[in-house]
């Protein structure tokens, strides 16, 4: 009898050992410590601007008889300037007219509007200068 005693305390242990040991790994996943960077992910901001019709029309007007900072950049939405072209500054009157734009500043091609974002050098809106 108290062999079997032994043997049902030793089986209790076995049990509980057992069952304590997932509780002590769970907090070590890597699963756990992944999901928290994933909203962060989803709220980045979007690089575009969202310009209304009549705002880039504005902005086209006021800009298009600059003279050209070069003959053609390919850049689209989101990727960084052309190294070598500095962009300008938004004119004032622009800014006045369409504020959202006010800090940014651009690049005129003969022919497009590049409108780059300052903090990171990226192209926040494309305006083609024939009319769209």
């Amino acid at each position: 009898m108290h062999k079997a005693w032994i043997a049902a305390v030793l089986a209790l242990m076995l049990s509980l050992g057992s069952a304590a040991a997932p509780a002590q790994i769970a907090p070590q996943q890597p699963p756990a410590q992944i999901a928290p960077q994933q909203p962060q992910d989803v709220l980045a901001p979007a690089p575009k601007l969202n310009l209304t019709l009549e705002q880039r029309h504005t902005i086209r007007e006021l800009v298009k008889d600059m003279k050209a900072d070069t003959a053609d950049v390919k850049a689209e939405i989101g990727e960084p300037i052309p190294q070598g072209i500095t962009p300008r500054p938004m004119p004032s009157e622009v800014g006045q007219k369409v504020p959202q734009v006010k800090s940014h500043r651009f690049i005129l091609t003969e022919q497009q509007i590049l409108i780059v974002d300052p903090k990171d050098n990226k192209v926040a809106d494309v305006i083609k200068l024939a009319a769209e």
